[in-house]
């Protein structure tokens, strides 16, 4: 099944959580935060929204950090989990 978004909102796959510290402390399951870092994997085709023509900045493929409360969490039948945010919500793509 494919997710394909409608105009200006962004399907992300979010990161994997670091499972250890930079100093070496391993994490346990539930203190684990989850990451603000996701991949693009669809973009919708922009337009027009609340009366303003939106321009999608953000491509397939690129890494972005999204604001931590924003977008809708969705769960496809192969157990892939994906989230998905209007590109307002996004604050950066990280090069």
């Amino acid at each position: 099944m494919m997710l394909v978004p409608l105009s200006d909102r962004v399907v992300l796959k979010q990161m994997e959580a670091e499972t250890t510290t930079k100093s070496g402390i391993v994490l346990p399951g539930q203190e684990k935060e989850k990451p603000q870092i996701a991949e693009v994997v669809e973009v919708g085709p922009g337009g027009l929204v609340d009366g303003k023509e939106v321009e999608m900045v953000v491509k397939k493929g690129d890494k972005v950090i999204y604001s931590k409360y924003a977008g809708t969490e969705v769960k496809i039948d192969d157990n892939e989990e994906y989230v998905i945010v209007r590109q307002s919500d996004i604050l950066a793509i990280v090069k």
